[in-house]
């Protein structure tokens, strides 16, 4: 029985549209969230990161044309975290994609192996 999971993608993104076939080929009920149309909150990105545990600077897609539009390689290192979620809301290219998010756990990109270990239906 695989798991219920929402994939924060953005739809014309190749590697976006492989995970959520890898996630359903996992046998998991998938959700799929337009990350551009509806970009998730600084909130909801600080809960996520909190699920995760990640580093913040893990969730700015760094190879996006608006993290380089913006300059934001001299300009994060500066910016608190507050500033940086208020940032990633505001511009949902800017997040580094697909997001996948069971409510338990969050993965940041798509690797096959991290699916298959997070989101391969083991329980």
């Amino acid at each position: 029985m695989g798991n219920k999971v929402t994939i924060i993608e953005y739809p014309k993104c190749s590697t976006c549209r492989a995970a959520v076939k890898s996630l359903k080929a996992k046998g998991n009920e998938v959700t799929t969230r337009d990350i551009v149309n509806d970009t998730p909150s600084a909130k909801e990105l600080k809960e996520l990161l909190a699920i995760s545990g990640m580093d913040i600077k893990k969730l700015f897609n760094t190879s996006g044309e608006v993290y380089r539009e913006l300059g934001l390689k001299d300009k994060l290192p500066a910016m608190s975290e507050e500033e940086k979620l208020d940032l990633l809301s505001q511009h949902g290219m800017l997040i580094k994609r697909p997001i996948v998010t069971d409510g338990k756990k969050v993965t940041v990109g798509y690797k096959e192996e991290l699916f298959e270990q997070q989101w391969g239906g083991h329980e």
